[in-house]
């Protein structure tokens, strides 16, 4: 899309771009891979880059060892998620040349999912209350699981595997492969269990209408498992909302293209339908660069065989999608191309290891205002804040914002699984943190003199949000 400078026209000039494949073949690694292998979802997992001694093999000589000691350095130091990526996303980090050391490196796509020593903050790597379940989802466990977060929606993981690991993940303290820095949380009920506690739970709990199935990534669930358990979820009568979270729409969009995936996707789709029940799927796409044909085709299937609704739900992440250019296209891409409704942006999460993609609630508010006006209204995304013990708000809706030192302060109109018996809960004010290093010279020094910069303090903070994470999971 072609946009116009600041001497006149419009902002953002929109021009139809049509989604092309990028030529896996210019990689080393892939260049004897067949059109049928590429569309092989089994070819896609058994090829995921899972260490750096595959990356070389893929890529060849095209990047220097700089950049393997850089990412070798992140995965030992930083890193709060293993490495993972299928052919279909590195495909689609340089796509439309033949990638070498500073245009891999420039990339938006390699930033949130190859994330290397050097992309880091070394004066503020994590915010001093980072916590690495920020949103203290375990602490709403109701059973191994299930997050009641809402009165009339929970969140049902139901595993803790992905197709593949995003650098930025929220979920980072149960999610993957544990990594040098983070001793990951398991699941430790047997899947059928976990999953007749979760079905036992919704028959008992009527005010609950609305169930966000993901993990994890429903992806990772065999289907026959995942279709028994959807139908089930589809018995109870007082359930009228189904959302499949599945970044593998986007990341390995073949699995949703797989003959049985689709046929099995089309009997729950009918059934759902003939029970009135909303039945909608909801990938994460941060970057235009990510929609691809093939990834068209599997939303555009979806719907075919009748969900609802495909929906995508983004990360804000300096470096990757903060700017109102890079977040039109993105939408553009999505409505016009791709057969996905653009429907959250998500400000990322104050976990560990992540201010360098964090923005402040001041830059999210601007987007916001920014991108207003070219999409549909339907169509037209919101960006929330995530605000931990409240749940999400639009940027705007904040009660009160210290700019000088970053901390915005929010209120709530109900009450968590974990404070029904708090009466001050809808009175107090909870706060959500800036980036420092965004903040005036002023608030910053504020930071620095209350709590000093010290990635001790960061691990420290994830301990006991850990701990506090371990100690709910037995209550539960």
């Amino acid at each position: 899309m072609a946009h116009s400078d600041d001497t006149g026209g419009q902002p953002y000039e929109y021009r139809r771009v049509e989604l092309v494949e990028p030529d896996w073949t210019r990689l080393p690694g892939f260049a004897d891979v067949t059109a049928a292998q590429w569309r092989s979802a089994q070819w896609q997992r058994a090829h995921c880059v899972k260490n750096i001694k595959q990356l070389r093999q893929l890529m060849g000589d095209l990047l220097d060892e700089k950049f393997y000691d850089d990412l070798a350095a992140d995965q030992k130091q930083h890193a709060t998620m293993s490495m993972l990526l299928p052919p279909q996303m590195l495909n689609t980090i340089v796509p439309r040349e033949v990638p070498d050391t500073d245009t891999f490196y420039a990339d938006p796509v390699r930033r949130y999912m190859l994330p290397v020593a050097s992309d880091r903050r070394a004066d503020w790597p994590s915010h001093p209350h980072a916590t690495r379940d920020s949103l203290h989802e375990h602490d709403m466990w109701v059973a191994e699981g299930l997050t009641h977060r809402y009165p009339t929606k929970v969140l049902a993981e139901l595993l803790s595997t992905c197709p593949q690991y995003c650098g930025h993940c929220t979920r980072m303290d149960l999610v993957g492969n544990s990594t040098p820095t983070i001793d990951k949380l398991r699941l430790s009920g047997k899947p059928v269990d976990r999953y007749d506690a979760i079905i036992t739970y919704l028959q008992q709990h009527p005010e609950v209408r609305d169930v966000v199935v993901s993990g994890g990534d429903v992806a990772n669930v065999p289907w026959k498992n995942l279709e028994a358990f959807l139908m089930r979820l589809l018995a109870i009568d007082t359930i009228r909302d189904i959302r499949l979270a599945t970044k593998a729409l986007m990341g390995m969009p073949q699995h949703w293209l797989a003959p049985d995936v689709v046929e099995g996707l089309e009997r729950v789709a009918r059934t759902a339908h003939r029970r009135g029940v909303n039945l909608a799927i909801h990938t994460h796409v941060n970057h235009v660069n990510s929609l691809t044909p093939l990834v068209a085709e599997a939303a555009r299937t979806a719907l075919d065989v009748g969900v609802r609704d495909v929906r995508n739900q983004g990360v804000l992440m300096r470096g990757v999608n903060a700017t109102d250019t890079d977040l039109l296209d993105l939408c553009f891409g999505l409505q016009g191309e791709a057969n996905i409704l653009p429907y959250y942006f998500y400000m990322c999460d104050m976990i560990p290891n992540a201010e360098h993609w964090r923005v402040s609630v001041a830059e999210a508010q601007h987007l916001q205002h920014a991108i207003m006006g070219y999409l549909p209204g339907y169509a037209t995304p919101r960006i929330v804040c995530d605000v931990p013990f409240v749940g999400k708000r639009w940027v705007h809706m904040l009660a009160d914002y210290d700019r000088e030192r970053g901390i915005s302060y929010w209120t709530k109109n109900y009450r968590t699984g974990i404070e029904l018996d708090d009466p001050d809960a809808l009175e107090r004010r909870y706060p959500f943190y800036d980036p420092i290093y965004t903040l005036p010279e002023a608030g910053q020094q504020w930071w620095r003199e209350n709590f000093p910069p010290d990635t001790a303090a960061a691990a420290d903070a994830a301990a006991a949000s850990r701990a506090a994470a371990e100690r709910d999971a037995v209550h539960a």
